[in-house]
């Protein structure tokens, strides 16, 4: 029998771990979490119940891991995004309206929800792709009040509200059609915009203040 490269079985790998995170996500939007079982993961990849045990312990390390995938590729797909603009103002609606599509589009359970059912070991863990996201929106206000698009002010405390907000309207997003969530998505930005004090033009592009 001719051996397998380790570079096929390392794209098998990757390839099974993949349909047992899809399947996990699918189960999540459809079923929620509570009763959810490896049982139900390996039926919907169209694995053996085995091969789920073989990538992950237990079904909270399943929850962390599809957690860290879904919010890593979310990451970056932000980054490259943001990276494509200059204007902080602009990088900061680019920032609340995809923070809203994913939120409203996540599988996850919220944060008082994960911590409930995770350990603290695990939950810090997460945290870690959380504060990144914060560390992103700070830079973005700090560089609008840097170059003089929005007034001075605590950044700390600007970024708490601003994620307060797009918790709100992305749990009133989720069981929306399209069209209404881009309604939504149009006037969160434009709250969100004038309440941290950004000035516009008749055309709609960010004003320097005074």
């Amino acid at each position: 029998m001719p051996r397998i490269a380790a570079q096929t079985n390392a794209e098998q790998r990757e390839q099974t771990q993949r349909k047992i995170l899809d399947a996990f996500g699918d189960l999540l939007f459809t079923h929620g979490l509570p009763g959810l079982t490896m049982t139900d993961v390996a039926r919907r990849a169209g694995v053996g119940r085995t091969a789920v045990y073989n990538y992950f312990a237990d079904l909270e390390q399943l929850l962390v891991a599809y957690a860290l995938d879904e919010t890593g590729r979310f990451l970056n797909d932000l980054k490259a995004e943001l990276n494509g603009l200059d204007n902080p103002v602009d990088r900061l609606a680019v920032y609340v309206r995809s923070q809203i599509q994913d939120l409203a589009r996540r599988h996850l359970p919220p944060g008082p929800a994960m911590r409930s059912v995770l350990s603290p070991d695990s939950f810090q863990r997460l945290a870690v792709h959380v504060g990144e996201l914060n560390t992103l929106l700070q830079d973005i206000l700090r560089d609008a009040m840097d170059q003089g698009y929005l007034p001075e002010a605590d950044i700390e405390a600007l970024a708490q509200l601003i994620h307060g907000s797009l918790t709100a309207s992305a749990s009133r997003g989720r069981d929306v059609a399209d069209e209404d969530l881009e309604e939504k998505i149009g006037v969160t930005v434009r709250f969100i915009q004038a309440g941290v004090g950004a000035a516009f033009d008749d055309d709609g592009s960010p004003l320097k203040l005074g």
